[in-house]
């Protein structure tokens, strides 16, 4: 019939893909997220932006740090943790990280920390390794002497964020009444603190 193309001729038409199938794909790449985020404080929505400490002194934050308690993360699954903080030649700090591996080992992990904004010297930003980007390093409270309270977020996508949180002492443990006042910070500022664990540091070794 004039005017009309037969089927054999018809040209064919670019196939589209389902929605589904994207549907799928995102689903995937959440269930990834959420295994590898186990254990931690996975959220809806972009990081919040909790206040820092108010003339945050570097020098005066060096030094060894234990920690009392933390959210859970994929790369920690030892005890005894420590954290140590050193200034080097370029401004910048080296962040060392220890702890008891569960088969008796030491497991070590060094990055470097630099300031993101001169303005605000206690918003840091930490690399581990060179090829992942850096993430944010927040020392929200110190009194340099007693205890700090470090907060880190990740932003997943523009529709999740990922919470850490590490409460620090310059011993191994802290008083009842100091853990709960650095945690109502948190919970002031809309951080989920359910997820959050006691770190042991009983009978650790000396090589850390």
């Amino acid at each position: 019939m004039d005017g009309f193309l037969s089927s054999s001729t018809r040209p064919l038409s670019k196939p589209r893909r389902p929605k589904m199938v994207t549907v799928l794909l995102l689903l995937v790449t959440l269930a990834s997220l959420f295994t590898a985020a186990k254990g931690q404080s996975f959220h809806l929505g972009k990081c919040p932006t909790p206040p820092v400490q108010e003339s945050f002194n570097v020098e005066k934050f060096l030094g060894r740090w234990y920690e009392i308690e933390k959210i859970p993360t994929a790369f920690e699954d030892g005890n005894c943790n420590r954290v140590n903080f050193f200034l080097m030649e370029n401004g910048n700090i080296k962040v060392q990280n220890r702890e008891r591996r569960p088969d008796g080992g030491m497991k070590q992990v060094e990055g470097e920390a630099r300031l993101s904004n001169l303005s605000d010297p206690a918003k840091l930003e930490i690399k581990f390794f060179e090829l992942t980007t850096s993430a944010s390093y927040w020392i929200l409270a110190t009194d340099y002497e007693h205890y700090a309270l470090v907060y880190s977020c990740t932003t997943i996508i523009w529709l999740f964020h990922v919470d850490y949180v590490w409460i620090l002492g310059r011993n191994s443990s802290l008083p009842p009444e100091t853990i709960t006042y650095l945690k109502d910070i948190l919970i002031s500022n809309g951080i989920d603190i359910q997820k959050m664990t006691a770190t042991e540091q009983g009978n650790c070794p000396e090589f850390l």
